[in-house]
């Protein structure tokens, strides 16, 4: 068995019901519409994301546009996968390099848009990107050599921190305090002007550094257990 056969294990909190609402939405796409359609209509997403990060510092409406984002990048990059397994139109090789290929460019829209606007420090959204990185890699090594691929953690997976962020978006939208607060610290020396998503961003920076580190143990150990220590001859 192949990385791209991997079994792909998906236990998050909104899991069952996302899989019959992709299916019901798959089988209803018009004959034009294919996979790689949805990818790119899910990039789309991610821009748009980054797009109104970026400009809500002018008005912060421009925060629906990335609410509306994660919505388009979501049907995107959900829908893509579901509409071949309906269809029967599987490209395993093809479809495992563009899908996982696409994701990082996706993430790194959202995190250097949100990095790049006045909510978030640009250091703090690309540490949580880094570390989405190395748990992204860890998944894959585990294809790789176990079969293996899990797509949560903790119960949660893409779509519910979708959903995570687009209720902190509209808390910063509908809350002016929210918006307008600032913290101003001391690290080593220099002052640092935290903005409304850094607390927020460190505590996800946090959780996802502890996910790893644990993860990393725990398959460090499985791995010890499969391919052992061989012995010396005497």
């Amino acid at each position: 068995m192949t990385d791209k056969n991997a079994v792909r294990i998906q236990n998050s909190i909104l899991n069952g019901a996302e899989k019959k609402a992709l299916v019901w939405l798959a089988e209803r796409q018009p004959g034009w519409i294919v996979s790689d359609t949805l990818t790119l209509i899910g990039v789309f997403g991610a821009m748009m994301i980054a797009a109104g990060f970026i400009l809500c510092g002018k008005d912060i409406h421009w925060l629906w546009l990335s609410v509306a984002g994660f919505l388009v990048n979501w049907y995107g990059d959900s829908l893509d996968g579901t509409l071949a397994r309906v269809r029967g139109t599987q490209r395993p090789v093809y479809g495992y390099y563009l899908d996982h290929t696409v994701d990082i460019i996706n993430e790194a829209f959202m995190f250097f848009g949100v990095g790049l606007s006045y909510l978030m420090r640009l250091d703090i959204a690309l540490t949580i990107f880094i570390l989405y990185l190395c748990l992204t890699l860890n998944v894959s090594i585990n294809a790789h050599l176990k079969s293996e691929f899990k797509l949560t953690y903790g119960k949660l997976g893409p779509t519910e921190f979708r959903v995570i962020a687009c209720v902190l978006i509209m808390l910063i939208i509908f809350i002016p305090s929210l918006r307008e607060f600032h913290l101003s610290t001391t690290l080593f020396g220099k002052e640092i002007i935290l903005g409304p998503l850094d607390l927020p961003g460190i505590v996800i920076a946090l959780f996802l550094a502890a996910i790893y580190i644990n993860t990393v143990i725990k398959d460090a150990k499985s791995y010890a257990m499969i391919d052992p220590m061989p012995k010396k001859d005497k």
